[in-house]
């Protein structure tokens, strides 16, 4: 296991695509143990890596929610795909692991979950050649590849206060259960709590300052 425990924050309620980008912010600045969120979108969203360039983004999605995210990576659609944040903070032994060791390490474990619902996983071994900016139409080195090619792909943000890690699962037909499953393929030892009110009020006012604004979207 990736942890011997996991702090798990249930938050049901579908959120603007800025407004869950603001959720992970949140959460990321005030874990103290590493913490597992499942979220879902208020309608069809993209979201695109922090160095993406928003006007690629709105040609080749018009009409979706879009935001971009903190962590870096490529544009990837949401709403029929089940999205999570892990924020690792710097005192947990996880944390030393080098960016591609941690990415690996996580998909490893994801993969372990998603084996028997499709028997062609596997952790990409390398990187394919780049197509578009498109996260899952071009497979980076561990990602989880499936019958119906990249099913899993994540992109991370490493600071002074921890790491997080921002994933997406899609491309694969998933059970009713399997958000629910999802912590345990991190943890043998599972805590959920509610996203508390202030939890939200904070993220309300982080969207409305950043990840809502238009100096966020067309920073590049």
């Amino acid at each position: 296991m990736l942890f011997e425990k996991l702090s798990e924050v249930l938050d049901p309620e579908p959120h603007h695509a800025s407004l869950n980008m603001a959720v992970d912010e949140v959460l990321f600045a005030t874990a103290t143990e590493p913490t597992l969120r499942v979220y879902r979108w208020a309608r069809p969203a993209v979201s695109f890596g922090y160095f993406g360039k928003v006007a690629d983004v709105e040609a080749a999605w018009p009409g979706r929610e879009m935001v971009r995210r903190w962590t870096g990576g490529g544009t990837v659609a949401h709403g029929g795909d089940v999205t999570y944040t892990l924020v690792i903070p710097r005192v947990c032994a996880f944390f030393r692991l080098r960016a591609e060791e941690s990415y690996r390490a996580i998909h490893e474990h994801l993969a372990a979950l998603l084996t028997p619902l499709d028997t062609k996983v596997r952790v990409a071994p390398f990187a394919t050649t780049k197509v578009s900016d498109a996260c899952f139409e071009n497979p980076a080195r561990h990602d989880l590849l499936g019958t119906a090619g990249k099913i899993a792909g994540a992109a991370q943000r490493r600071t002074r206060v921890g790491l997080l890690h921002q994933g997406s699962v899609q491309n694969t037909a998933l059970p009713a259960d399997f958000a629910a499953r999802l912590g345990a393929a991190f943890a043998p030892h599972l805590t959920r709590r509610a996203l508390t009110q202030g939890e939200l009020d904070t993220a309300h006012k982080l969207s409305a300052a950043k990840y809502a604004t238009t100096a966020w979207h067309r920073r590049r």
